[in-house]
């Protein structure tokens, strides 16, 4: 797949002998791409303005844990590889290899797997990691080895150190925690953006609209969502911004107790048919929270004033 900005997505690392010149990668699993994640990328990307040569991301899915220890997986910052390679584009990166995470990949010798980039390569010049970056069958791989195994095979390393906010170390896990919170302006200090979740529009009883509010109702996949409640957004669909509002929750007004948890979108001044399209929501301030209410009527006239209030 190539975006519009010339940044080609492969389907695994063997794919790496379809690139001509020389490569430089950065490697690890990048959930979220925070600001710790983009100074590894960037170390990648600066070898290559000095050197000449493509960049290349090299990341994995599904996320190890999620084959590893399945019941310990958590719920992405970003699910969708399409906004993974957007971000990365705007980056400067030329590609975004997606290599499949299984078991059988997992109980490769550390080595074996750089000799495969190696290999695979056409002229491999840097690799960049995070320090404590570990890899391999029995975590046989590390920074340390790494730079052995450049000098034997030819390819420079660079190895990025934490990055620190408000005295702490991002990660990805931190920046979970702060979006369960409801802390985005935390959020967009780790991530270096908004926060912004990816769904599929479903088809929903279309109750919002005889209201004279009509909804996408986004089904969102596995990433790591806010606190339920009203929040002001940005639906993005198809390049294209529209302000709007959300209610993320179980609508416990016109739902019956344990209804999926939807995040529903009002977004003004579009018009059009988005079942079964895939849209961006991002949340931008929190209104209020979800609550239940005696009557539609009363449910109807919060619905305005929320609409004022975030207009």
């Amino acid at each position: 797949m190539v975006f519009s900005d010339g940044m080609q997505i492969l389907n695994n690392i063997s794919e790496l002998n379809t690139i001509d010149g020389s490569l430089h990668l950065a490697l690890g699993v990048f959930d979220g791409l925070h600001v710790g994640h983009q100074a590894v990328i960037m170390n990648a990307v600066a070898s290559a303005k000095s050197m000449g040569g493509k960049v290349v991301v090299i990341t994995f899915e599904p996320h190890p844990v999620r084959v590893l220890a399945p019941d310990r997986a958590p719920r992405r910052i970003l699910a969708s590889i399409e906004h993974k390679a957007d971000l990365l584009g705007a980056m400067g990166v030329d590609f975004l290899c997606v290599q499949e995470f299984t078991l059988d990949f997992a109980a490769r010798e550390a080595k074996d797997f750089i000799g495969d980039l190696v290999g695979y390569g056409d002229d491999l010049q840097t690799i960049a990691v995070g320090e404590d970056w570990i890899f391999g069958k029995a975590r046989g791989g590390n920074v340390s080895k790494l730079r052995e195994w450049g000098e034997e095979l030819g390819f420079k390393v660079t190895a990025a150190a934490p990055v620190m906010i408000d005295g702490e170390r991002v990660s990805s896990t931190r920046v979970r925690q702060a979006v369960r919170d409801g802390n985005l302006e935390a959020v967009r200090k780790m991530l270096g953006r908004p926060y912004d979740v990816v769904g599929t529009v479903i088809e929903g009883r279309k109750l919002a609209r005889k209201l004279g509010f009509p909804t996408a109702n986004v089904v969102v996949h596995n990433e790591q969502l806010p606190p339920d409640g009203v929040w002001s957004l940005v639906m993005r669909y198809r390049g294209k911004d529209y302000k709007g509002i959300g209610n993320l929750g179980r609508r416990p007004t016109v739902e019956q107790e344990g209804a999926r948890r939807l995040l529903e979108v009002h977004a003004f001044n579009f018009e059009g048919d988005l079942y079964g399209e895939v849209v961006e929501a991002e949340f931008v301030d929190y209104i209020r929270k979800e609550q239940k209410f005696d009557s539609v009527g009363e449910l109807k006239a919060q619905i305005e004033a929320d609409v004022r209030q975030v207009q």
